[in-house]
């Protein structure tokens, strides 16, 4: 066996000084492909698209109404399957439809903000509601994920 010659303190903090820096030295390539990878992710899911804003109703009786409603109602829809979602001050309500039981992921740019189970009937609650741009991954036991769009509070 070959002594590295780490007896010496300073041969040893050169060492270490070596790995660190060669540690620092990631090919520009290999991150990019780690960053192209993170982004596939969610290629399976099924992507839900905006079907039904509450705000747009809003938008148009502006001039009856004299106050916002608290409530908040949209609707994503994908090929089989519809989550329905009521946003309030205190929690993001859904179904999903047709019922299954899973869990329900909100996720920002920054990463997880909430996780939440479903129920047998489709029905979760994510307490409290994100107060950042998110969207909803819901993955039912049976193995199905659906992505809804970017939900702004």
């Amino acid at each position: 066996m070959v002594d590295p010659g780490w007896n010496d303190d300073d041969q040893l903090l050169d060492a270490l000084r070596d790995a660190l820096t060669t540690a620092d030295e990631v090919p520009q390539a290999f991150v990019e492909a780690g960053k192209a990878a993170f982004s596939w992710r969610t290629i399976d899911a099924e992507l839900a698209a905006l079907t039904y804003d509450s705000a747009w109703d809003t938008l148009e009786s502006l001039a009856i109404r004299s106050e916002s409603a608290v409530l908040r109602s949209l609707t994503f829809a994908s090929d089989g399957w519809t989550i329905e979602l009521e946003l309030t001050p205190d929690a993001v309500l859904g179904q999903l439809d047709p019922p299954a039981a899973g869990t329900v992921v909100a996720r920002a740019d920054g990463g997880t903000l909430a996780t939440t189970e479903v129920d047998d009937l489709g029905f979760f609650a994510l307490r409290p509601p994100p107060t950042v741009a998110y969207r909803l991954v819901c993955t039912t036991t049976s193995g199905t994920t659906i992505l809804t769009g970017w939900i702004t509070p």
